[in-house]
């Protein structure tokens, strides 16, 4: 299944459950499941943005966007993460109205039925499109995700919670449960936020993955005389590495072309996606710049 068929996938689970949330949260007058129907929707619309942002991200590189269109994917998950805060904060004032005006909640087991529903869906979509978002490397699907997978735990959180009202009568669990959900989402947007938003910044690598790749350039030293400048940013799906390699004077331009070719191709293998650009120097050059 490609990319674009598991987003409408994760897009038409999510509408579902949504649906089936807000309305039976209204019918039961439960904050936790229609806070869990908001998250949800939230979710809905992350799976809207997800979908456009791959579609763009996929883009060739053009004329206005000659690194490609893969920094589409931050944005997008930068936007989803904001829209959990947002939602988390709808949660919280909600509930503490709750808590200062409590009311009885209506047919519980009907919310503990849809809850336990939802979770099931969310299971299945979530470890479908993260098996996916990891083989591709995609911020974007992560972020999908994790959006769906932090639905089956508060989705099932909040169906205990139900089924705590219901057995003890104490009705100021509902609205307390519904804060601690909107804290736990909160927690898991700001996690994601640490991995979206600083290749925008042109974040470098992290000091493993750059270990790793000097690692793949160390391999041939007996070709080079040194690599130097070595820098590294991700977008998207997308690794861009680039350094100065300084080989001998003697060197063929054949023979310098072809190492450069052998460095890139197994980095390559290290990232599919890697655009890596080697910039050249002779000997001599590296002399008279030290001098």
């Amino acid at each position: 299944m490609n990319h674009s068929n598991l987003t409408i996938l994760s897009v038409c689970s999510n509408f579902v459950i949504v649906v089936l949330k807000l309305v039976v949260g209204f019918f039961t007058g439960s904050v936790a499941v229609i806070s869990e129907g908001i998250h949800s929707s939230m979710d809905l619309f992350a799976s809207i943005i997800t979908f456009f942002s791959i579609r763009i991200s996929n883009q060739p590189a053009d004329e206005d966007h000659p690194y490609g269109h893969g920094k589409a994917e931050n944005i997008a998950g930068t936007i989803e993460t904001l829209l959990i805060f947002v939602a988390g904060i709808w949660i919280i004032i909600e509930s503490v109205n709750k808590l200062v005006n409590p009311h009885e909640i209506r047919f519980p087991a009907i919310g503990i039925m849809v809850m336990l529903l939802g979770a099931l869906i969310n299971i299945v979509v979530s470890r479908i499109i993260k098996r996916a978002a990891d083989k591709a490397n995609s911020v974007a699907m992560k972020s999908n995700a994790l959006h769906l997978y932090t639905d089956v735990f508060t989705s099932l959180g909040i169906a205990l919670s139900l089924f705590l009202v219901y057995i003890t009568g104490w009705l100021w669990l509902d609205p307390v449960i519904a804060i601690l959900t909107a804290f736990y989402i909160m927690f898991e947007a700001y996690k994601l936020l640490k991995e979206s938003f600083p290749p925008l910044m042109d974040k470098r690598l992290s000091m493993d993955e750059e270990m790793a790749i000097k690692q793949i350039i160390l391999t041939h030293k007996n070709k080079f005389i040194e690599f130097h400048d070595f820098r590294s940013r991700r977008a998207g799906a997308e690794e861009y590495i680039d350094f100065h390699l300084v080989v001998s004077s003697s060197m063929t331009i054949e023979s310098a072309h072809s190492l450069c070719d052998e460095i890139e191709a197994e980095i390559m293998d290290f990232y599919a996606k890697a655009e890596v650009l080697i910039h050249l120097e002779p000997e001599e050059e590296r002399v008279l710049t030290r001098n």
